[in-house]
């Protein structure tokens, strides 16, 4: 039992000197002479909504654009088919509402008139007729059938010119106002079509929206573009900064509105940025107390600075640097 005893107690003593090693080990380690960042610009990833066959490209890997540049062009037989059907039932619509706003031909007036003069003249006839049988009746010259047939002649005819004089009216009026409303739904209605389909096929034609440089073509003419797919992406360098994440220890050296030197290695110089803007990482990015040499564990900002002014040769990916 004893000598279980000295084999704990010496486990435990190797135990100790061993996080007592690892603690020095930390403590020693050089501070970083500098915090490493990177510089970043504004993306924007040229997309259709329509999907097609890239009928032509008119940008390189390189190329300086201005905002509304045609960057690519897409084709769709389909939508084309659809543009022509809407254009003829907008046309189609426009005859129906010219037509009810506009009546009747003169022509159909002009016969509907004389149709109704016609069907006058039979009910006068019908009238004088009627009247020359009934004093024969009343002399006893003919029977009652004969005048009540003369009779039933007369009203007829009276009835026919009211019909005929209805039908001339009507023409000579033109459509009834529900009739005109319903055509010019008809007609806005068509037009909304050919509208909709004239706004996808707008979307073909993809125009840069801001100025910048083509940072990558993804497709080649004669490909197919899934809708929503980015064919062209432009990178906006008026529009960097520079990028570092920061162990929040030192974050209160990185206020917003600080200016702080940046040095960029590939252009061989410091140039002044202003801190914009802080942010904590997850907590995929927290120091834990034992790496940090802390006895608390220590999150990590985002930390973005833009440049005080615009630097020349500045790209983005390019490393940058803060000299502690």
């Amino acid at each position: 039992m004893k000598r279980i005893n000295q084999s704990l107690g010496f486990i435990a003593l190797l135990l100790l000197l061993g996080l007592a090693a690892r603690a020095a080990w930390i403590l020693s380690q050089p501070k970083a002479a500098h915090i490493q960042g990177q510089i970043e610009a504004r993306q924007y990833h040229v997309s259709s909504k329509i999907p097609g066959r890239l009928e032509r490209i008119l940008v390189h890997r390189g190329d300086q654009v201005t905002k509304g540049d045609l960057l690519f062009a897409i084709s769709s037989p389909e939508l084309e088919a659809k543009q022509m059907q809407a254009q003829a039932g907008l046309e189609a619509a426009k005859a129906l509402k010219a037509q009810a706003d506009n009546g009747a031909r003169a022509q159909e007036v002009l016969a509907a008139k004389e149709q109704w003069n016609k069907a006058k003249a039979a009910a006068e006839l019908a009238k004088v007729t009627y009247e020359r049988v009934e004093n024969l009746f009343d002399e006893g010259v003919i029977a009652r059938q004969k005048r009540d047939e003369a009779f039933t002649r007369w009203q007829a005819a009276n009835f026919t010119e009211s019909a005929a004089r209805a039908v001339y009216l009507m023409a000579d009026e033109g459509a009834r106002q529900e009739t005109k409303d319903a055509a010019a739904g008809k007609a806005m209605a068509a037009q909304g079509q050919l509208n909709e389909v004239q706004a996808v096929l707008a979307d073909s034609q993809m125009r840069a929206p801001r100025s910048g440089e083509v940072s990558q073509v993804m497709l080649d003419e004669g490909e197919l573009a899934p809708s929503g797919f980015p064919v062209v992406t432009l990178v906006d360098m008026t529009d960097a900064w520079a990028l570092f994440n920061v162990r929040e220890d030192r974050l209160a050296d990185y206020p917003e509105g600080e200016q702080v030197q940046v040095r960029i290695p590939a252009l061989g110089a410091s140039f002044p940025f202003v801190v914009r803007y802080r942010s904590v990482l997850g907590d995929y990015a927290t120091w834990n107390a034992s790496e940090s040499g802390m006895d608390f564990d220590l999150r990590t900002f985002e930390v973005e600075l833009v440049p005080q002014s615009p630097v020349d040769g500045l790209r983005a990916g390019m490393t940058a640097l803060i000299d502690l």
